[in-house]
C-alpha cells in the first residue's frame, strides 16, 4: 500500500487535483478520506495506466471512460478464459 503523498511523489506529472478527481469519477479506487488515500498496488497500476493513456497515447478526458470501460472487459475476459482454459486441461486426464 502507498499513501496519496507517496503516489504523488512517486509520479512527479501526476497533479493532485487530476488523482483526485480521477478517485470522484471512479476510475481509481482508493481507500481513505480525501487528503489522505490509501492506494493498494492494483489501483497504483491503474493511476500509472490512465497516465500512459492521457500523457503518451494521448487520450482525452471524455474519452477516458470508454477506453477504461474497454480495458476492464478485455482484462476480465482474460480472466475468464484462464480459468477455463485450466478447467479444461484439468478435466483432460479423467
Amino acid at each position: 500500500m502507498i499513501s496519496q503523498q507517496g503516489l504523488l511523489a512517486q509520479l512527479p506529472r501526476l497533479p493532485q487535483q487530476d488523482l483526485e478527481r480521477w478517485i470522484a469519477f471512479e476510475w481509481v479506487r482508493a481507500d481513505g478520506v480525501p487528503g489522505r488515500y490509501i492506494f493498494q498496488e492494483i489501483d497504483v497500476a491503474r493511476v500509472r495506466l490512465i497516465l500512459e493513456l492521457r500523457d503518451e497515447l494521448e487520450v482525452n478526458e471524455a474519452a477516458l471512460p470508454v477506453v477504461l470501460l474497454l480495458l476492464d472487459q478485455l482484462y476480465d475476459l482474460r480472466r475468464q478464459m484462464l480459468v477455463l482454459q485450466q478447467g479444461v486441461g484439468s478435466g483432460a486426464g479423467v
